[in-house]
């Protein structure tokens, strides 16, 4: 045995009918997910992704400069810029619009390619997980 073992779950009332034992969620119909609370699963999701992302930007400046050649003034402050983008879209992943700046944010990283070859392909990469990011809230929220 690896965990704690449960009991039985409480009894039926008497006059319970099967949706009122079944819970609010299957009372009217099934939850697609099978999560407790899809909307906070899917926030976590972006804020993850928007985290990661400014992770690996951040810490990409120094390899870029060493391997890619001249990283100009201009692409290291872009990068920054975009990293603290991607902060603070973390935290307001609440918001319905923040999905949306996510996706702009994608594309202002493709754009900043023309900066410097290797945020082109920082871009491609993130924009693809974001991509799927956007996926799987569509499948779990409908």
């Amino acid at each position: 045995m690896t965990g704690p073992q449960q009991g039985p779950g409480p009894e039926p009332a008497a006059g319970d009918t099967p949706e009122d034992q079944a819970g609010p969620e299957q009372a009217g119909g099934e939850r697609r997910s099978g999560l407790r609370n899809p909307d906070k699963a899917v926030r976590g999701l972006g804020a993850g992704t928007m985290a990661l992302e400014a992770l690996v930007l951040l810490l990409a400046i120094q390899p870029i400069r060493v391997v890619g050649g001249d990283l100009s003034g201009a692409a290291i402050g872009a990068i920054v810029a975009l990293a603290v983008a991607c902060v603070v879209l973390a935290g307001l992943m609440r918001r319905p619009w923040a999905w949306h700046a996510g996706t702009v944010l994608q594309g202002l990283l493709l754009l900043s390619g023309l900066l410097h070859w290797s945020l082109f392909a920082l871009g491609v990469m993130f924009a693809l997980v974001w991509a799927y990011a956007l996926h799987v809230r569509r499948v779990i929220l409908g």
